[in-house]
């Protein structure tokens, strides 16, 4: 099971959407938790209480608080592919280790894409981001696209 980080940044109006899509990951088991960094209040307040998200203050805040030992942390601006939770689960099963998660529109370049990482590998980093755990991975990791 995974935990799920939400970084909203400058996307706040994409994150409804975001969990929605989560949710068929829910229903299969394949996440545990989901945790949302950033946002306006107003608008997390809604979605904590119709989702069971919870808000944590900054990345490293998150990874803290995260309850699995693998993290999957999206950008809310990422739109998931819809063969996204097969390519993932397939990847768990057959015992892939770190990945990113290309959304919808092709390479990575320029595009929003996620990031599984294991719990003790991003809590490790003295003030992770999303962003520098997109470097930290960039060659090493399986490509989910």
């Amino acid at each position: 099971m995974l935990s799920v980080i939400v970084e909203t940044g400058e996307a706040a109006e994409r994150l409804p959407g975001l969990l929605a899509a989560l949710t068929s990951a829910a229903v299969d088991g394949l996440v545990r938790e989901v945790l949302i960094v950033g946002g306006p209040a107003d608008l997390l307040d809604v979605l904590r209480e119709e989702t069971g998200a919870e808000v944590a203050p900054d990345l490293k805040g998150a990874v803290a608080a995260a309850r699995s030992g693998w993290l999957l942390a999206l950008p809310a601006s990422l739109k998931l592919r819809s063969d996204w939770l097969s390519r993932l689960g397939r990847h768990l099963r057959e015992g892939g280790g770190e990945a990113l998660l290309v959304g919808e529109g092709g390479a990575l370049s320029g595009r929003a894409y996620g990031v599984l990482i294991g719990k003790a590998a991003a809590a490790g980093l003295a003030a992770p981001d999303l962003k520098r755990l997109r470097r930290l991975l960039q060659r090493r990791a399986a490509r989910l696209a």
